[in-house]
């Protein structure tokens, strides 16, 4: 896309592991019509490590880059367009407002932001400022997600009644929250605000509705430090860097040794004070990592979802129960640890299998069209929407606003508000649109 025949101009908030994939992407496949104009990090380090790459990779000029204090600075020297916000999930809704309030649209990043209070504060601003917003939600351009909103359009197996959703998280991908500054719900919200606003937005997507009434329950149950006590573990540590006690442990990670992650955070250290490789069974962990939650729909469709973190297998089942069948979809993904690999393996999908059950006649599975590509082959489109939106028409209206990014992150705020009350909460009560 273009304006006026110039070029669009990103700048960037927030250079870590997913940053990545909207930077490389400016400087390599989109420079036709887009241009990356400013880089703002807490971390010089960082910053200088995302210039080198793109150098390397493609021989592009380097990004000026602003120390995250300055990002007011970087606006108005840089006139940038359009501001990626690929920071820490707390600080979206700050950098979302300012750069509305600077007169820039906004690309986020999942979730929106991490609570009501914030929420309302983007809808805010939003309204006095009129700029607009769009959510990088990347599972709804996966083809086989995509498929379960073309099979409930067309009415395959009628109108729904119910959905069970359960998302499995193993050991090396679900361990990596409890290593980050995830493992702090006012970072990240928790897992049900952080990874199920995915899941979350999906059903929302689906069934073309929002959530109305939230019951939750979670524990920490098998990472921090009492739950390893209880297992018998003896041997512990604060972080894997320098430590004998994480050689040889399988929730260790080894950042000296992953050039990516060396160069991202173990380098960075000196000017981000940021430690990525803290043990998952350390004491101070404020998140759970065992969810169940219970959902009734503004449609009345009822839904049970879990979440659980520390199992053999990454991957998803989801059941969906209608007046004229059923619908199971069944994946299994690849496990990755954040920037510790290459980006198009980040919830790449091993197998999958969409099978409809007809309330009368023959089972049959579902053909659907690979692509590759991270996140199941969601990214490369995504990306081609953004950056070139209007381009092809979609007829299943996949971008995302801050509003659907909002009601998203919704089911998640009110479980743990449920979860920290007991109470059943109404999602209507949180924000005002």
């Amino acid at each position: 896309m273009e304006t006026n025949g110039k070029k669009v101009r990103y700048a960037q908030v927030g250079v870590g592991g997913r940053a990545r994939m909207y930077y490389e992407a400016l400087c390599s496949t989109y420079t036709d019509s887009c241009e990356l104009v400013g880089f703002c990090d807490q971390s010089q380090t960082r910053m200088d490590y995302a210039n080198r790459m793109i150098k390397e990779k493609f021989d592009h000029e380097p990004i000026p880059t602003y120390n995250y204090l300055d990002f007011e600075t970087m606006v108005q020297t840089e006139k940038p367009d359009v501001i990626i916000v690929t920071s820490v999930d707390r600080t979206h809704d700050e950098y979302i407002v300012k750069s509305m309030e600077l007169g820039c649209d906004v690309v986020t990043e999942k979730p929106i932001t991490t609570d009501e209070r914030k929420a309302q504060r983007i809808i805010d601003a939003q309204k006095k400022t009129g700029r607009h917003i769009r959510v990088a939600f990347n599972y709804r351009y996966a083809p086989h997600h995509t498929k379960i909103r073309e099979l409930i359009r067309d009415g395959v197996i009628g109108d729904v009644f119910s959905v069970h959703f359960e998302w499995l998280l193993n050991t090396v991908h679900g361990a990596d929250y409890y290593r980050r500054w995830h493992r702090n719900k006012a970072n990240s919200g928790g897992l049900l605000v952080h990874k199920a606003t995915h899941h979350f937005d999906l059903v929302n997507f689906w069934l073309g509705t929002e959530p109305d009434t939230v019951f939750a329950f979670g524990d920490l149950n098998f990472y921090g430090k009492q739950n390893a006590e209880k297992r018998g573990v003896k041997d512990f540590y604060y972080r894997c860097h320098g430590s004998e006690a994480a050689k040889g442990d399988h929730f260790a990670i080894d950042m000296d040794n992953n050039p990516t992650l060396k160069a991202m955070y173990l380098d960075a250290e000196k000017d981000s004070g940021y430690i990525r490789d803290r043990s998952v069974f350390g004491d101070d962990i404020s998140i759970e990592d065992t969810m169940a939650v219970l959902v009734r729909y503004k449609n009345n469709v009822m839904m049970s979802y879990s979440l659980n973190s520390y199992l053999p297998w990454e991957g998803f089942n989801v059941m969906i129960n209608g007046s004229k069948g059923r619908i199971e979809y069944h994946a299994v993904e690849r496990p990755y640890i954040n920037a510790g690999g290459d980006k198009k393996n980040e919830g790449a999908t091993k197998t999958y299998e969409i099978k409809v059950y007809p309330m009368i006649g023959e089972p049959y599975i579902v053909p659907i069209k690979k692509i590759e590509g991270g996140h199941g082959g969601g990214d490369p489109v995504m990306l081609e929407d953004l950056f070139h939106p209007g381009a092809q028409e979609d007829e299943f209206h996949r971008a995302a606003d801050h509003v659907d990014g909002i009601k998203s992150i919704l089911t998640g705020v009110a479980a743990n508000k449920s979860i920290a009350s007991g109470m059943p909460i109404k999602v209507g009560t949180l924000v005002n649109f």
